[in-house]
């Protein structure tokens, strides 16, 4: 999976730095060191993220590379061998999902926690006790990280990167999962053909980009 956004070249502590605007935890289902492949402005790199805490980063710079680069630049990078597996074998593929995404049904939570296997549940056309069984988590577990591998093990078609973005000139595709601004970790929502679906709220006519954190794709049929 990459992972795309505009990000701002910064001196801080001596030594120049790309600062990532989101929870690199929260997408990446794992802890600890994150050894990198980066695309900034068209120029490739390799490095491990510089851990600031509670799954903040920044992509560590040379003065060289730093030099080469525009204040604001785009930036894509991709995290080297880490692979988790939440759900086993599956029965479903590319070939046979588990069903085409077509049409859209709303499913609220009936508690707080539950957005992540709640939008699983609404693209897979499962009951929300399922999704939780597919994803293997618990109330507040659920992550961008664990919602890609679980639609991955039910077969269902997804872009390859996720967008990081905000306001009124986001173009959102025909249908995505969304991240929206809510403390540290995001709330999730399903955007279907000019309709928002979310867990909590229910169905959405309007929704403030502003608030939006980013994207991921759902390929529909």
């Amino acid at each position: 999976m990459k992972y795309h956004f505009l990000g701002k070249v910064v001196f801080e502590d001596g030594a120049y730095l790309i600062k990532i605007p989101f929870n690199v935890w929260e997408v990446c289902t794992g802890q600890g060191s994150f050894p990198v492949e980066v695309v900034a402005e068209g120029k490739e790199f390799s490095c491990d993220l510089t851990p600031l805490g509670k799954g903040l980063y920044n992509i560590p710079l040379t003065d060289e590379l730093a030099n080469a680069l525009p204040e604001m630049c785009d930036v894509t990078f991709r995290v080297v061998e880490h692979v988790a597996n939440v759900s086993g074998n599956s029965p479903y593929s590319l070939e046979n999902p588990i069903r085409k995404v077509d049409s859209m049904k709303l499913i609220t939570q009936p508690n707080d926690g539950l957005c992540g296997q709640t939008c699983i549940a609404m693209l897979a056309g499962i009951t929300l006790d399922e999704a939780c069984e597919v994803m293997h988590c618990r109330d507040w577990q659920a992550n961008m990280g664990r919602m890609i591998i679980s639609l991955d093990y039910l077969g269902i078609a997804h872009a390859d990167t996720i967008e990081y973005a905000s306001g009124d000139k986001v173009q959102l595709p025909k249908c995505a999962i969304l991240m929206e601004k809510m403390g540290r970790f995001s709330h999730y929502l399903i955007w279907y053909d000019g309709t928002y679906f979310d867990p909590t709220e229910g169905i959405l006519e309007s929704f403030d980009k502003n608030n939006l954190v980013g994207y991921l794709e759902i390929k529909t049929f």
